[in-house]
């Protein structure tokens, strides 16, 4: 099944206030079956200015776990989304830069 994988992911200032909550897609991918408590390993996330981003540096690997699978049966053929546990992203701590 072509699942699409969702995270939300908050992004704060140094002083925790929120600036901004996104729902960052890691793409669509063709699963045979997935539930919720799996886990998903994937690239860490950063950001770019304020754009939320895979940080592919060398060991920025991450597990994260599946909270959550969405069946669209409004939608034909229906759609799948899991959605991954949220995340938060400090500004200045989590920037990766422009490379």
């Amino acid at each position: 099944m072509d699942y699409k994988i969702c995270q939300t992911v908050k992004i704060v200032d140094m002083n925790e206030e929120i600036i901004t909550e996104v729902l960052f897609e890691h793409g669509e991918f063709q699963i045979p079956a997935m539930a919720i408590g799996s886990s998903v390993i994937s690239y860490q996330l950063g950001l770019k200015q304020f754009e939320v981003v895979f940080d592919k540096r060398e060991g920025k690997h991450q597990r994260y776990k599946v909270v959550d699978i969405e069946i669209d049966l409004i939608q034909k053929p229906a759609k799948l989304r899991a959605f991954l546990e949220p995340v938060t992203l400090i500004v200045g701590q989590h920037d990766i830069g422009l490379t």
